[in-house]
């Protein structure tokens, strides 16, 4: 794919492109949680209207008229202190909360770093997929592999959902990549990868319901692994778990240490199994597996 390309020019453009991407993903990071709240009452409006027997139109339950018309493309990005509407060259990758020195233009209101971090996160990361997988089909699963786990680890983070919309394509892409044969990974290990992912945390999240009563996780968690099962196969399935549960263990204790835990003390898992999903593709599956032995 694209060969004969100066391995120097093929990095750069990934990491353009991943910067980018970046910047789609903070969208997708702040509006995806918001649409599928505003989807949840949409339909509990409905069944309560159903429950009750009447013929309710779409209208009688939409909270606001604007609703109808927020996604991920509408309405265009404004500041959330003024209402300032972003323009084009307020929103470059970086380089424009750089040069707004983290602010406002229009009133001076705080930008979170968290903004050009994820871009630029995503930019090393597509540039390291291309460094190292080239032109490819590869490298191409790998960077939207990238996204979709920084995408996925920051709402868990914010929201503690791990969206369907991202967990399952992530996994189906996977599957799909190892059947074309554009990764290194055989079918088999790939599927038996996704199997085995969703069925250790879904046997360890009833354990802990019936020993204890509670809900240790969500089962977006379960889709998640799945699909870093599928990425990995069935083999680095402990590293991997091994990874997210250690990483997520010192980072909760210390946010404990901190008082910086929420309400309840949880910590969201999601985060840690995209943690995880990242250093394996930067090690490799063969690495992993010889880090933890087997």
């Amino acid at each position: 794919m694209l060969a004969g390309l100066p391995a120097e020019f093929v990095v750069v453009a990934a990491v353009v492109l991943g910067l980018l991407v970046g910047s789609f993903l903070n969208v997708v990071i702040y509006r995806l949680p918001i649409m599928m709240e505003r989807q949840w009452a949409a339909e509990i409006a409905v069944a309560q209207a159903d429950a009750q027997g009447a013929a309710a139109q779409p209208s009688s339950y939409t909270v606001e008229p604007e609703a109808d018309t927020f996604n991920l493309v509408v309405p265009r990005s404004r500041c959330p202190h003024c209402g300032h509407q972003v323009r084009w060259y307020e929103n470059l990758p970086v380089l424009s909360w750089l040069a707004l020195r983290g602010r406002c233009s229009a009133c001076q209101g705080g930008i979170s770093v968290r903004y050009p971090l994820v871009e630029a996160a995503t930019g090393l990361l597509f540039g390291y997929c291309a460094w190292r997988w080239g032109a490819s089909w590869t490298a191409i699963g790998w960077c939207g592999f990238s996204a979709a786990v920084v995408a996925l680890a920051m709402i868990d983070w914010d929201t503690t959902l791990l969206p369907d919309s991202i967990t399952l394509p992530l996994l189906w892409a996977g599957l799909v990549f190892s059947a074309l044969q554009w990764t290194e990974l055989p079918l088999t290990d790939a599927v038996w990868g996704a199997v085995g992912g969703y069925m250790s945390l879904w046997l360890v999240y009833w354990g802990f319901k019936l020993l204890t009563g509670k809900e240790g996780m969500g089962f977006g968690d379960f889709k998640l692994f799945a699909a870093l099962g599928a990425w990995f196969g069935w083999q680095a399935l402990i590293p991997l778990i091994l990874i997210a549960s250690i990483t997520g263990a010192i980072v909760g204790l210390a946010m404990k240490l901190r008082s910086g835990l929420r309400p309840g003390g949880y910590v969201p898992f999601g985060p840690f199994l995209g943690l995880a999903g990242l250093i394996g593709m930067v090690a490799s599956p063969p690495a992993l597996l010889r880090a933890a032995g087997l």
